[in-house]
C-alpha cells in the first residue's frame, strides 16, 4: 500500500493537502522587467497569519545538446547576482504567456548556442527555488544537431565550450558545475542515456 506522504500527482506535487496555505492579502513590491516581487499574508493550517515574501517568473525552458560524438554544448557566463561564471545548458525565459516550453527551448538552443535540434525529448522540469519563487523550468535534450549561427540579445556575452557529456558529468559530480538548472538538466539527460539504445557509448 503506498505511503500517502510521498503521494503526488503527475508533476510530482502534492494535491489536496492540510498542509496547504491560503493567501489572506497580497501587497507588489516590483514590477520588473523579468520578475515581480510580492509580499503576502498567508494563513498557516493551524489559523496563524504570517507574511511570505515571494518572486513571479513567468517560467523557463534549459536543454541539452547531445551529439552523436559523446560531447554536449555548454555556455560559459558571468552572472551578476553570484559574481562567478559559471557552466550552464543554453536556457531562456517563456516571452509571453501561452508560449510553449519547447518553443522556448528550440529558439534558445539556436539562438545561445548556434544549433537547430532536429529531434526534441522532454525530460521533465525542476522548481529551482521553491522556498521563494514560482518558477519552473522545463527540461529537454536535443539530438539530430545542426550548426546555424548563434543569434544573442543585446547584452549577452557567453563562450560555447564541447566537453564530451562524460566530461561534464564529472565536473557535476566534483561540484564544479553549480548552475541548478544546469545539475539537473545533466543529471536527467544521463538517465535518457542510460535508456536509449545509442546512449551507452555517449556515457563514456
Amino acid at each position: 500500500m503506498p505511503n500517502d506522504a510521498f503521494s503526488t500527482d503527475a508533476s510530482g506535487r502534492f494535491g489536496d493537502t492540510p498542509l496547504r496555505e491560503t493567501r489572506v492579502r497580497t501587497e507588489q513590491l516590483l514590477d520588473g522587467v523579468l520578475l515581480k516581487a510580492h509580499r503576502d499574508e498567508v494563513e498557516l493550517p493551524d489559523g496563524q497569519i504570517v507574511p511570505r515574501e515571494w518572486i513571479d517568473h513567468p517560467g523557463a525552458a534549459a536543454v541539452v545538446p547531445l551529439f552523436a560524438d559523446g560531447s554536449t554544448a555548454l555556455l560559459r557566463q558571468f552572472r551578476y547576482a553570484a559574481g562567478a561564471e559559471f557552466l550552464e545548458v543554453p536556457a531562456g525565459k517563456i516571452d509571453h504567456p501561452g508560449e510553449a516550453p519547447v518553443e522556448v527551448a528550440c529558439r534558445e538552443l539556436e539562438e545561445e548556442a548556434g544549433l537547430r535540434a532536429g529531434t526534441l525529448h522532454r525530460m521533465g522540469a525542476t522548481y529551482p527555488a521553491i522556498g521563494y519563487s514560482n518558477e519552473i523550468i522545463h527540461l529537454f535534450v536535443a539530438e539530430d544537431l545542426e550548426r546555424t549561427a548563434p543569434d544573442r540579445e543585446r547584452g549577452e556575452f557567453m563562450e560555447v565550450v564541447h566537453p564530451r557529456f562524460a566530461e561534464a558529468m564529472q565536473k557535476v559530480r566534483a561540484s564544479r558545475i553549480q548552475d541548478a538548472k544546469t545539475v539537473a538538466a545533466l543529471t536527467m539527460a544521463e538517465a535518457f542515456l542510460q535508456t536509449s539504445e545509442a546512449g551507452e557509448k555517449r556515457l563514456r
